[in-house]
């Protein structure tokens, strides 16, 4: 994501292209959240109890969001069953659809260049190259899905994952629970917020402002017009560096 984005390779005509990626990251995330809760162990258990807690807090919608997760007002059976659900069915049937969308964009579209190489291909200073989709580019891609496959399967050949202790909705949550890697910088977020900001809840305000930084990252092709026309936009090069920047740190600040 952060490539295609300091390579400003979601300019016009690609805007379509870099909206279909990022919805496709979204659903990889959700497939995180989603198969989490699918060894139903204790850390499992908290960890989705609060992250639907989360999703509770949200204005207006967020008590039918709360029990539309969870298949009733706890976290129970119900809601192992409704996430095995999303996870296996839902999830893989938009991430198809939306698969499907990406690669034909990219097939019509071509893959984008940096500007600095575009303005040389345009002055005739460099030679324009291109490949084939099918079966050239298409081919390579399949060489590098199946290195990623075999290095996941080696990772759980030599470090199998056990299902740990099973959930118990009576017990007290574990010490330390946190989420996965992906999650952490929001979760670290979360923790410095007080309990309040102005009259609302911090964790509210939280949760509302990763909402919008989202929003403006999906339209970013949109909102950075001047590398829509070839121009050089620091701004948005520097709102990068500093979401990359955050990300890191604060995830590593939550590893400690």
């Amino acid at each position: 994501m952060f490539s295609v984005y300091f390579l400003k390779a979601y300019r016009k005509p690609r805007e379509l292209t870099w909206i279909s990626g990022m919805l496709l990251l979204f659903i990889v995330l959700g497939f995180g959240f989603s198969g989490y809760l699918l060894p139903w162990n204790t850390l499992a258990f908290f960890a989705t109890k609060v992250g639907t807690e989360m999703a509770g807090s949200i204005p207006v919608i967020g008590k039918w969001l709360l029990v539309f997760l969870r298949g009733g007002e706890e976290v129970t059976g119900a809601t192992l069953t409704r996430f095995f659900g999303f996870h296996v069915a839902v999830l893989p049937g938009l991430l198809t659809v939306l698969l499907s969308i990406h690669l034909f964009l990219v097939q019509q579209l071509g893959m984008s260049v940096p500007p600095s190489a575009e303005r040389a291909i345009a002055e005739g200073r460099a030679p324009r190259r291109s490949m084939p989709f099918f079966p050239n580019f298409l081919l390579r891609d399949i060489i590098g899905w199946y290195a990623a496959l075999g290095v996941l399967g080696g990772l759980a050949a030599i470090f199998p994952w056990e299902l740990g202790a099973k959930a118990d909705a009576f017990a007290a949550a574990p010490a330390g629970i946190r989420p996965e890697w992906y999650f952490l910088f929001m979760f670290q977020t979360l923790k410095y917020l007080p309990a309040k900001v102005l009259l609302l809840e911090g964790e509210l305000v939280g949760l509302l402002a990763f909402g919008v930084a989202a929003l403006v990252w999906l339209l970013v092709p949109f909102l950075d017009r001047r590398a829509g026309v070839g121009r050089v936009s620091r701004f948005f090069t520097g709102l990068g560096i500093f979401a990359l920047g955050y990300i890191i740190v604060l995830s590593a600040l939550a590893l400690r």
